[in-house]
């Protein structure tokens, strides 16, 4: 895949954000949605730091912010994706891009974390495994890295597409 963006195994920030913006400016002057946006930038960041703190992070604000915060934030995470694949950029950089309206994106991140270790708890306590409801990629990864350095307890991710759900296990008695 062509990665113009991409120099080096590093996101070139300033010819993204001036693609990002145009895009952004096209996309919402054709949609007539009452938004703007302020792209935030940050230092490069480890891959696990990513998720919560990516290089890269619009956010909205606006008469029409609350309707990208729908359903869960569909519509957000909805132009996210189109953004991600209008840049041509490879998945494995998807975490380094992030698109926020009204906090939602830390208090989701918040909301995983504690999910993530009151299933860990009940495996521990009941010996049962916990499945999570389907997810995205990227909430998933959340849960995996939080219950990482948890003892007692491992996770898997089964299922295809959007199906795909975290499973927390008991770990395996040495």
């Amino acid at each position: 895949m062509l990665q113009p963006f991409v120099h080096d195994g590093k996101i070139d920030r300033v010819a993204l954000t001036a693609e990002l913006r145009r895009f952004l400016d096209l996309l919402l002057g054709s949609a007539r949605f009452e938004l703007a946006y302020e792209i935030c930038l940050r230092d490069s960041v480890a891959a696990e730091d990513a998720v919560e703190s990516p290089e890269i992070e619009v956010v909205f604000r606006g008469r029409d912010q609350d309707v990208l915060l729908e359903r869960n934030a569909e519509l957000l995470q909805a132009l996210e994706y189109i953004a991600l694949r209008w840049l041509r950029l490879d998945p494995h950089f998807y975490d380094h891009v992030r698109f926020d309206s009204g906090g939602y994106r830390a208090l989701r991140i918040e909301e995983l974390k504690l999910s993530a270790r009151v299933a860990a708890d009940r495996v521990r306590e009941t010996r049962q495994p916990f499945r999570f409801n389907p997810m995205s990629s990227r909430e998933r990864r959340i849960i995996h890295l939080v219950l990482k350095e948890q003892p007692g307890v491992r996770t898997a991710s089964e299922g295809v597409g959007e199906q795909r759900q975290v499973i927390v296990y008991p770990a395996e008695k040495n």
